[in-house]
Order: C-alpha cells, then structure tokens, then sequence
C-alpha cells in the first residue's frame, strides 16, 4: 500500500470514528433515558413518542457502531444521512417559543436550534462523502472484501 493510501485510509478511519462517536453516545443515552427525546417527538406532533425514543436510539446506536467498525459503511452511511436531515427539518428548523420563556431566552434558543439545524445538514454531507469514499482499509467492509481499497 502505498504511503497516499496509508493516509487516505487513515483519514477514513478518523472520518468515522468522529462522524460515529455522537450518534452510538446519543443513541445509548435515548435508550437509558428516552424522555427528552420522546418529548421532542410529542412536540411535533409525531405519535407514538415514546417508542419513536428507543426506535430512534436503537438506529443511533447501531448505525454508529456500523460506521465505526466500518461494517455496510455506505448503507449506514446513507441511513444517518437521511437520519440528520429529517431530524434537521422536523426538529430543529424554526422558532422556538416556550410558554413562560422570556423572549431573550426564546430567542437565545432559537439560535441554538438553527445551530443545530446546520451542524444536522453538516453531518449529511460528512455523511454521504464516507459513503462515496468508503470505509478504507481499516474496517470490517475491507476485511471481508466487500469494498476496493485504493493502492
């Protein structure tokens, strides 16, 4: 293997495990305590919040730990891509407005929000690049041979 594909390879690995790291952290934490998340989902009028919590766990949970190990790196890949823009437009795109909130601190949430808005569409596109490039080398997909590895 040549020294620019030791690097390239060794940026996929970094790629991953940073884009991988929040989503298997913030999917354990839906599946301990759901509450929050389940509250977001009520909040937007989706039903069956509660369920929704720990469906949504589990996926953040798996598919983070799939583009970790760099196992069906281009599926999971995919799947959170959709995942971060969903989450995106249906959660974070808006004002915020709590009954008994100042405007000051609705305001101030509403800019968090947008925050989030952005850093979702961000991880989209971090997303669907890993799923373009593929996991490299140092993952589960090369060593079962189910992608190329540049040389």
């Amino acid at each position: 293997m040549s020294s620019t594909a030791t690097t390239n390879n060794s940026l996929l690995l970094a790629a991953r495990v940073l884009l991988a790291i929040m989503f298997i952290t913030s999917g354990f934490q839906k599946l301990i305590d759901p509450s929050g998340t389940a509250g977001m989902i009520t909040g937007a009028g989706i039903p069956a919040a509660a369920l929704l919590a720990y469906v949504a766990g589990l996926f953040e949970l798996v598919a983070g730990l799939a583009v970790l190990t760099g196992f069906q790196t281009k599926i999971a890949a995919i799947l959170l891509a959709l995942f971060c823009l969903f989450t995106a437009f249906v959660f974070h795109n808006g004002a915020i407005n709590i009954p008994g909130f100042t405007p000051e601190a609705n305001g101030l949430l509403t800019v968090f929000n947008g925050l989030i808005f952005w850093k979702n569409v961000s991880l989209a596109g971090g997303f669907l690049a890993l799923a373009a490039a593929g996991a490299g080398a140092y993952s589960i997909d090369a060593r079962r041979g189910s992608v190329a590895i540049n040389a």
